[in-house]
C-alpha cells in the first residue's frame, strides 16, 4: 500500500467524527474579484475565508457575501456590485442560511431541468440528506490570427460534466471532466513543442493531432470533511491550488496540470494554517506508453489577519525525489523543512516565503510575495553577481471603483525572479510538475509586469483591458543561463556576476481587449482581440517574433481559455 492509500484511509476513518464539510470556489471564477473588492470596500479582512489561500471555500464565502449583501448601503455598493453578489450567491445558494438560495427559474424544461437558474439539474432533499447539482460544461472558441509567419485559423473546443454535492452533510464532493480539442496559436504552439515543455500548458497527457492540434482531457475533483468541527477540513482530491493575491505566485500557481493532493486546512480565530501533501510528475521525454515516474512535495502555509487591515503570512514547501515513495520525516503537519532536509543530507528543494496583503482607505489594497530559494549573505551583500542568490519578487495593488467610476477596477503587478530560482542539482527536485513551472510560466531570470483594467458598464457584461510587458534572459543550445527552471544547475556557464537579465535578452509585450456578455447564468459570450511582440536582441539564435490575432467564441461552465500568459 503506497503512502497516499495510507493517508487517504487514516483521513477517511477521522471522517467518522465529521459534523460539517465544504465545497470550494473553482479558480478563475468571478467570484475572487468579488471576494476582493468587498473585502476592500469594507475596509476590513473577513475571517471567514482567507482570499490569499485558494480555492476558497464556498461556505464561507456564501456567508460572507450574505452578511455584505445587507450591508449594500452602508458599505456604498453599486446596483452592479448588488446583482453581481445576488447572482454569486445563487450560483452556491446551498450554502444559505435555508440551502436553498439558488433564484428559481421562471420556467423549468420538461419540470426537469433548470428548476434553478444556474443548475441544469439541481436536487436538494432533506429527508435523504443529500445535495446534488449537475451541469454541462461546453465552450467553443475560433481564432484568427496573423503572424510573422503568415495567417491561420486556430480553435479550441471543449465538452464535459460537472457535479457537485454532499452526503448527509458530512461528505463533500465535486468532479469536473472535460474533453478538449485545441489548435492553439502560434507561440503557444511554439512553446509546447519547445524541448524544454512538451506540454500543453495546464494539461498533462495530450495526442498530437497533426501539424499543430492537440487533443487531451482535464479531469479534477475532490472529497472534503471536517475532522475537528468548526476548524479543521480535510480534502483529498486531484487537482489545483494557488497561494497567493495576485495574477501571478511566486510561492504556487494553477499554470501547471492536475496533481493529486491531501489536504488540510485550519482555521483559528485570526489565523490559516493549510498543510498540502502533493504526489507530483517529474520532467520526462514523451514517447511510448509507459508508467511515469514519480516526485512529491510537502507545502507548509500559516496567514494571520494581524489587524483589522493587514494580513501577513509564511509559506514554506519542499520537492524532492524518491523511488515512488514519500519522505516521512516531511509528514510532520508542523516544522521548518530547512532543518530536516540537512539532517537528511541536503539533497532537496526547499522554499521559503512571506506574503502580505493590506486594505487602504477603503478603495485601494496592496499585496505581494517574497520566495527564497536559496541565500548567501557575504555573497548579497558583495554584490557580486552570486549565482545562488535565488529569490523571486512581487509586488501588486488593486484600486476598486477608480477615480470614483463605480464598477471600474484596476490592478498592477510586478514580478521579478532571478536566474536559477526553482532549480536544482538533481532534476528531479526541481519546482515543476508534469514538464510545466509549479509557480511563475516564465521559470525564473526575468521581470514582468502586468496591468488589467476591468469595467462592467451594466449588468451583465464585462470589459477587461489587459497589457504585459517582460525581459527574461533566455537560454540557448547547450548554454544554461538561469532561465530554463529543467536544467540542472550545476550546468551553468557561469558562477558570479549574474544579473536579473542573464543571457540573450528577449522583451515580451502582450496587449488584450475582452469583452464578455453573460446571456444566462454561467453561459457566456466571449469577443477578443490580442497583439504581442517578442523581439530578441540576437535574432540569429533566438528569433523575434509578432502575433494578432481576434477571437470569438461560447461557454457554459467553464472559464476562459486564454494565451497570455507567455
Amino acid at each position: 500500500m503506497n503512502t497516499y492509500s495510507k493517508l487517504l484511509l487514516a483521513a477517511l476513518g477521522i471522517s467518522s467524527f465529521a459534523t460539517a464539510q465544504t465545497t470550494y470556489m473553482p479558480l478563475h471564477k468571478d467570484e475572487y474579484s468579488l471576494m476582493d473588492k468587498v473585502e476592500t470596500l469594507s475596509g476590513e479582512l473577513t475571517n471567514k475565508f482567507f482570499t490569499t489561500v485558494k480555492p476558497a471555500p464556498r461556505s464561507g464565502v456564501v456567508q460572507y457575501f450574505y452578511e455584505k449583501r445587507e450591508q449594500a448601503r452602508e458599505l456604498g455598493l453599486s446596483k452592479i456590485d448588488r446583482y453581481n453578489l445576488d447572482h454569486a450567491i445563487s450560483k452556491s445558494g446551498e450554502w444559505t442560511p435555508n440551502t436553498r438560495g439558488a433564484i428559481n427559474s421562471k420556467k423549468a424544461i420538461f419540470r426537469t431541468f433548470y428548476k434553478k437558474q444556474p443548475d441544469f439539474i439541481y436536487a436538494n432533499e432533506p429527508e435523504y440528506n443529500f445535495f446534488l447539482v449537475a451541469n454541462p460544461v461546453i465552450s467553443a472558441q475560433l481564432i484568427a490570427e496573423k503572424n510573422s509567419a503568415g495567417n491561420q485559423m486556430d480553435f479550441m473546443s471543449s465538452r464535459g460534466v460537472e457535479l457537485r454535492g454532499w452526503i448527509a452533510k458530512r461528505i463533500g464532493f465535486y468532479t469536473f471532466f472535460t474533453d478538449n480539442q485545441e489548435q492553439p496559436v502560434s507561440y503557444i504552439g511554439q512553446y509546447i513543442e519547445n524541448k524544454a515543455y512538451k506540454a500543453v500548458p495546464g494539461g498533462d497527457f495530450y495526442f498530437r493531432k497533426g501539424t499543430r492540434s492537440y487533443d487531451y482531457m482535464l479531469a479534477q475533483g475532490y472529497i472534503d470533511f471536517q475532522a475537528i468541527k468548526n476548524y479543521t477540513n480535510v480534502t483529498f482530491g486531484y487537482g489545483k491550488n494557488f497561494y497567493g493575491d495576485g495574477i501571478r505566485s511566486t510561492f504556487l500557481s494553477d499554470f501547471s496540470a492536475n496533481y493529486p493532493f491531501l489536504r488540510l486546512n485550519t482555521k483559528v480565530w485570526k489565523l490559516n494554517y493549510q498543510n498540502l501533501y502533493v504526489e507530483l510528475t517529474p520532467q520526462f521525454v514523451k514517447g511510448a506508453d509507459a508508467r511515469l515516474p514519480r516526485k512529491y512535495a510537502t507545502i507548509h502555509s500559516l496567514s494571520i489577519n494581524a489587524t483589522k487591515w493587514l494580513n501577513v503570512g509564511i509559506f514554506e514547501s519542499v520537492v524532492f525525489g524518491r523511488r515512488d515513495r514519500y519522505e516521512f520525516g516531511y509528514l510532520n503537519p508542523i516544522i521548518m523543512f530547512r532543518s530536516v532536509e540537512r539532517a537528511f543530507g541536503s539533497p532537496d528543494n526547499v522554499n521559503l516565503g512571506i506574503n502580505f496583503k493590506a486594505i487602504v482607505a477603503k478603495r485601494l489594497q496592496f499585496y505581494g510575495q517574497f520566495m527564497l530559494d536559496e541565500f548567501t549573505s557575504k555573497q548579497f551583500f558583495s554584490r557580486s553577481g552570486y549565482w545562488g542568490n535565488k529569490w523571486g519578487l512581487q509586488l501588486g495593488g488593486k484600486y476598486f471603483d477608480a477615480l470614483g467610476v463605480k464598477n471600474l477596477d484596476l490592478q498592477g503587478e510586478l514580478n521579478v525572479v532571478r536566474p536559477f530560482t526553482y532549480t536544482h542539482y538533481d532534476s528531479t527536485a526541481n519546482y515543476t510538475h508534469y514538464n510545466q513551472p509549479l509557480a511563475h510560466p516564465l521559470g525564473a531570470g526575468f521581470v514582468e509586469l502586468i496591468g488589467i483594467a476591468r469595467y462592467q458598464p451594466i449588468e451583465r457584461l464585462s470589459i477587461q483591458l489587459k497589457g504585459m510587458y517582460y525581459s527574461q534572459g533566455v537560454d540557448t543550445g547547450l548554454s544554461n543561463y538561469g532561465s530554463n527552471i529543467f536544467a540542472d544547475y550545476n550546468t551553468r556557464n557561469q558562477s558570479f556576476g549574474i544579473g536579473v537579465i542573464n543571457g540573450i535578452k528577449v522583451n515580451c509585450m502582450m496587449a488584450n481587449l475582452n469583452l464578455t456578455y453573460e446571456l444566462r447564468d454561467n453561459f457566456f459570450i466571449d469577443l477578443g482581440f490580442t497583439h504581442r511582440r517578442y523581439a530578441s536582441s540576437d535574432v540569429l539564435a533566438v528569433p523575434s517574433y509578432n502575433t494578432t490575432y481576434g477571437y470569438g467564441g461560447f461557454r457554459l461552465n467553464i472559464a476562459r481559455r486564454d494565451y497570455d500568459f507567455y
